[in-house]
């Protein structure tokens, strides 16, 4: 495989509208709220920061409206360096994702997708070549997805939120990124009941064809299943538990995105999958001390915790 340590990224792009407030209104109740915050969000935009600022040279593909909230969805990605030459301007609204917060941390989130609907297969089947790791997520269009994972050398999917897609997309990826709830509707999707122990769910995943498989298990760390070359193991996985890196969380929007980014650029790089894995543990954990999503991003690798 080629280490030209590209990522491409395609994926959705918003504006995050956040607002604070004591606690959640109920049905047709209005409460008076502390704070509003207009920020950059979606999990392709996020994951592509991520992955530019963990080293990768990282161009988004995506779509965004022509209103003030396309130049807030973006803003951070242009300002990192991602490549942007390729996200596209609809007449649909930027996407945005309505956040309410209550005084304990509990949100509730509303996503109006808009432009992010755009990103169709034709579209992704009209970019020509796309160059080194691929990744991508379930906020745009499943078919979109299909065609992209087909297109590309090496996929790493983080399927979240979990769409059904074509079984062989899922086959495809190296690695499935998944947390354990995610898993479980995964494994739906090719007709398994989940296992309890995520060690077992890895184990299914695999199983099922799926080249290798990250299952993110916050506080506890990562899993990392992969196939064994060796004959010599009964079930041929070879699983390895990558720790956490302890932080003190302030708010862990956007820590999933950061993970995923981090292990692509690592991936890109020339890692093997686990030291992919440490890396991207650390840079998480560096993004949850932090409030807000891509504002939380570390911008220099100086500021990893853990060696």
């Amino acid at each position: 495989m080629s280490h030209h340590r590209t990522v491409t990224v395609i994926g959705s792009s918003n504006a995050d509208l956040a607002v604070s407030m004591d606690r959640l209104p109920g049905p047709g109740e209005t409460v008076l709220a502390r704070s509003f915050v207009t920020s950059p969000g979606g999990k392709g935009a996020n994951q592509a920061l991520a992955a530019r600022l963990a080293g990768a040279e990282t161009e988004f593909v995506g779509a965004v409206g022509r209103d003030p909230h396309a130049e807030v969805a973006l803003g951070m990605l242009a300002e990192a360096g991602v490549d942007l030459s390729r996200v596209r301007r609809v007449d649909e609204p930027t996407g945005i994702a309505l956040i309410s917060i209550d005084a304990a941390g509990e949100n509730s989130i509303a996503v109006v997708p808009g432009a992010n609907a755009t990103v169709t297969a034709d579209v992704v089947g009209g970019l020509g070549e796309v160059r080194g790791v691929v990744v991508l997520q379930g906020e745009i269009p499943a078919a979109a997805v299909e065609r992209a994972a087909a297109a590309a050398e090496r996929v790493v999917l983080n399927l979240a939120p979990v769409i059904a897609v074509d079984p062989d997309v899922i086959r495809a990826a190296d690695p499935l990124v998944v947390n354990e709830h995610e898993a479980a509707l995964v494994l739906e999707q090719f007709g398994s009941d989940a296992p309890e122990a995520p060690e077992d769910a890895a184990r299914a995943l695999l199983g099922h064809g799926v080249r290798s498989v990250v299952i993110t298990l916050g506080a506890a760390g990562s899993l990392v299943a992969e196939h064994m070359t060796t004959t010599a193991n009964d079930d041929g996985a070879r699983l390895s538990t990558v720790a956490a890196v302890r932080a003190d969380a302030v708010d862990t929007t956007g820590a999933g995105d950061a993970y995923t980014g981090a292990l692509a650029a690592r991936l890109a790089a020339g890692d093997e999958l686990v030291a992919a894995a440490g890396f991207a543990a650390r840079f998480s954990a560096a993004s949850v001390a932090k409030p807000g999503a891509q504002a939380s991003y570390p911008r220099t690798l100086d500021e990893l915790p853990g060696a």
